[in-house]
């Protein structure tokens, strides 16, 4: 009976911990306009997510969010802004090349499908590198894409473990999204994504 209580203990602490975070991610995202305050708290909230799998559990979960929204806020959306806007451009030239009706252009855009593989890779891997490494927007890149390249079996276990989770909750409890959405993905992508990181410390980044 003691091991049920503890268990319960345990998931409600961490369900509290996940709820709580998620909803700075979303309050701060909101306060900064939603344009200038989504990556800054995307960077608190895997701040916050980066402690907690490093096995420091009892930090103070606002303030080591703060600290990170406030001191990272500029490079943040440095870095969030650089993938967004090579994003859009793929997109444009995606579209560009679809509207050819000549099969090479055709042919063409698979290539830029095939960049659009390549971002998503480096997005897995960003915020993580973010929090836990001093490097500056395009060695983040740099190094997410590299991280991201030559550990594909973490790569593709990532994306299907964020696929299923979020599928299963929208088919369920779609409420679920709103209030664990953001932590939980952050946590099982800080959680993957650290499992490289000591071979990347202290120097080689």
């Amino acid at each position: 009976m003691n091991g049920f209580v503890n268990g319960y203990y345990q998931f409600s602490l961490w369900a509290m911990r996940l709820a709580y975070v998620n909803i700075l991610w979303f309050v701060f995202t909101l306060v900064g306009l939603f344009f200038f305050g989504l990556m800054p708290a995307t960077a608190g909230m895997f701040a916050v997510v980066r402690k907690w799998v490093s096995g420091d559990t009892d930090i103070k979960i606002f303030q080591t969010f703060w600290k990170s929204y406030s001191k990272e806020f500029f490079k943040a959306n440095l870095l969030g802004y650089l993938l967004a806007g090579v994003g859009y451009l793929l997109y444009i030239e995606l579209q560009i090349l679809r509207a050819q009706e000549n099969m090479v252009y055709f042919v063409a855009s698979y290539g830029v499908i095939a960049l659009y593989i390549v971002l998503l890779i480096v997005l897995l891997y960003s915020f993580p590198i973010f929090v836990h490494f001093n490097v500056n927007a395009l060695q983040n890149i740099k190094w997410a894409f590299v991280i991201g390249v030559i550990h594909p079996v973490l790569t593709i276990a990532m994306i299907a473990i964020l696929g299923f989770v979020h599928y299963v909750a929208f088919m369920t409890i779609p409420a679920l999204l709103f209030f664990f959405g953001g932590s939980v993905t952050a946590y099982i992508l800080t959680w993957g994504a650290s499992k490289t990181f000591t071979k990347y410390e202290p120097s080689n980044v």
